[in-house]
């Protein structure tokens, strides 16, 4: 009887267990929050159906099944680091933030956001495409490193002669942190989400690619419509008004305040 009491513990869980299962699913749930909707996503579920198959030619008695799964499996963490690598690198980054932090951050003062919202409303009027991307707590080194080193001021007139076309380097996206102009010309990813909506172009799917793997802002004008939109946290706000596009820069939370109007990318972009 004792022998049965002791295989059957696990019915009887302490404070530990509850605390274990708490943790487990939280993180399960974030990790589904991370990848929900993307090429992740699909991934995931492609690994849970061949999971299952596993257990079905187990049942089945399918050994040749059950051998090439096994094998496959035995490589499986090795590819899902490399298949899941945005999605893992998004993951981290968003652990690494502090939402105190962020509640209670000014990126340099309200000078700074004058200058691009200034430049913003001239680049729209003038219809040049251009992309903002302000950085925040998570580095953007990595991407300044595809551009040239500017190191200026932050000015409107500095960012109007970027963006200027035919200026050597109005193709690729200025990087902006604190009060400095630090790279023009970046190359910034594309969005790994399924975008269905095609009137964006390769500079907003840049914008939703870097929110989605930085906490960075990204500021979007379109030299087709002369619309300005924002990226922030994975999402996308289009027309963005003068007002607006000030708030969102350094308001008490860019990401929250972009969440409630904005176009989800892991939906339709």
């Amino acid at each position: 009887m004792n022998g049965l009491w002791d295989q059957l513990h696990f019915l009887h869980p302490d404070w530990r267990d509850a605390v274990q299962i708490a943790l487990v699913t939280v993180l399960v749930y974030r990790l589904l929050l991370v990848v929900q909707r993307t090429r992740g996503m699909q991934i995931f579920t492609g690994v849970v159906l061949l999971g299952l198959s596993y257990q079905a030619s187990v049942l089945l008695d399918f050994y040749l099944i059950q051998y090439i799964l096994r094998n496959l499996f035995q490589y499986g963490a090795i590819a899902a680091l490399v298949v899941f690598q945005p999605e893992l690198r998004a993951a981290l980054a968003r652990l690494g933030r502090s939402r105190m932090i962020r509640a209670f951050q000014r990126m340099e003062g309200s000078r700074v956001a004058d200058e691009i919202v200034s430049a913003c409303e001239r680049l729209s009027r003038a219809r040049h495409g251009a992309i903002i991307a302000v950085e925040r707590d998570v580095g953007l080194d990595e991407y300044a490193d595809t551009g040239s080193s500017v190191d200026a001021r932050v000015s409107a007139e500095m960012l109007v002669t970027i963006f200027t076309p035919l200026s050597p380097l109005h193709d690729g996206a200025v990087l902006i942190r604190g009060d400095t102009i630090t790279t023009a010309g970046a190359i910034l990813p594309l969005t790994q989400s399924s975008v269905t909506d095609r009137s964006l172009g390769t500079r907003h799917r840049a914008a939703l690619g870097l929110s989605e793997e930085t906490d960075a802002v990204v500021i979007v004008v379109s030299e087709e419509t002369a619309q300005v939109s924002l990226a922030s946290g994975g999402r996308l706000e289009r027309g963005v008004s003068t007002d607006r596009l000030r708030q969102l820069l350094y308001g008490p939370s860019a990401e929250r305040e972009a969440s409630s109007p904005a176009v989800p990318s892991v939906s339709a972009g």
